[in-house]
């Protein structure tokens, strides 16, 4: 059982008279929505540091180990999402459901929220819907240009709708929108990382142009086997690669990596910081959150779009920036041919690395999680 009593003494200053606020975060899945939920968390805390919070996941997902990293309690609902590869999967679903509801009932009575946060997830939809029933405020983080169906259907009951840019009136109520942009990490956002530091970091060599590699958390299979299929030429052109290959084929490429003295391989950066601060070019998907750290980061770019996000919305985060000459834009089925040549490219042109660079940093939002924080705060006051 959750001691909705916990860590109830009262701040300097504090609005809420001797009591601890109590705040649920709930959503993940994917480090998109993970770590602008740690974020805004983090920024809570400091604006009143007795506020309570606990976090509600899936089970088996990653938010259930990068919570718990972060200082933060977490609870997993035994919940998961549509399997478009695979229907039969798809017959325990509404179980889940039923199931994951009775959970989250437990949950809210035990732990009585002031209010609860929905960044995204399977988690997020059963959660925010039954606060909402019981009349408890809400709040949607919604990253990405184009917004999920459960976060449209959220949206018509919820206290205040933070999105990332304009023109989300399309998909909620426009009196309940605020735009804010997207959280990033502090250690991203306040990162005073060298070069030289972050370059010993991944035992390479400082002498040598150093590319970084991200598909997300996940992996990105066009951009793994570009590479894979094309190491000796970042060797042959003194380039060193630090790649990121996420966790759904690891091992193969691990395998393919041997015997590069110049590549750093892992299925997973815990510390972007340190990657951010040794790249000079940057490969990436362009979903919402990579777009707004690369942003902060200021680095120069390619991306290659996940062709099967939904309208589309990651080339449309890349062409956006694209248009402003703050990036570059490899399509996901053009990589196999394109994107080694194009990279090596950009790494040898140290001309229009600063260029990019100096448009993509105007771009930059860094205080997106203490505005949200603050607002949030503002609305719980007695």
């Amino acid at each position: 059982m959750i001691n909705p009593q916990a860590n109830n003494e009262q701040a300097s200053g504090s609005p809420f008279r001797g009591r601890a606020p109590r705040i649920i975060i709930a959503g993940g899945g994917t480090g998109g929505h993970i770590f602008p939920a740690i974020a805004i968390a983090n920024a809570l805390k400091q604006q009143q540091p007795n506020t309570d919070i606990l976090f509600v996941g899936a089970q088996g997902k990653m938010e259930m180990e990068k919570v718990p990293q972060a200082g933060y309690n977490i609870l997993g609902l035994d919940i998961a999402g549509f399997n478009r590869s695979s229907l039969i999967k798809n017959i325990s679903l509404p179980f889940k459901l039923i199931k994951s509801f009775f959970q989250v009932r437990t949950i809210i009575n035990d732990f009585k929220p002031d209010a609860v946060v929905g960044v995204g997830g399977y988690s997020s939809f059963p959660v925010l819907r039954f606060a909402q029933s019981k009349g408890i405020a809400t709040y949607i983080h919604e990253s990405n240009s184009f917004a999920g169906k459960s976060n449209m259907m959220l949206g018509k009951k919820a206290t205040k709708i933070f999105v990332a840019s304009d023109g989300m009136e399309k998909f909620f109520p426009a009196e309940k929108l605020q735009i804010t942009g997207n959280p990033v990490r502090t250690t991203i956002a306040q990162a005073k990382v060298s070069r030289r530091e972050a370059i010993k970091f991944f035992g390479l060599d400082e002498n040598k142009t150093t590319v970084l590699a991200v598909g997300g958390s996940l992996g990105a299979r066009s951009i793994n086997e570009a590479l894979a299929n094309s190491l000796h030429s970042f060797s042959g052109n003194n380039i060193q690669l630090i790649w990121q290959t996420g966790k759904t084929t690891a091992i193969e490429y691990k395998a393919k990596a041997e015997g590069y003295a110049d590549v750093w391989i892992s299925e997973f950066i815990t510390q972007m910081e340190m990657a951010y601060a040794a790249a000079d070019v940057v490969i990436s998907r362009a979903g919402a959150m990579a777009v707004t750290e690369l942003c902060v980061a200021g680095k120069p770019v390619i991306f290659v779009p996940f062709p099967f996000a939904a309208e589309d919305h990651q080339k449309v985060n890349a062409q956006h920036l694209v248009d402003k000459h703050a990036a570059f834009m490899v399509k996901d089925s053009e990589a196999a041919d394109r994107l080694v040549n194009d990279v090596i490219k950009l790494a040898k042109d140290e001309t229009m690395q600063q260029e990019l660079k100096t448009n993509i940093k105007k771009l930059a939002i860094t205080n997106a999680d203490e505005i949200i924080a603050k607002e949030i705060i503002s609305n719980m006051a007695p």
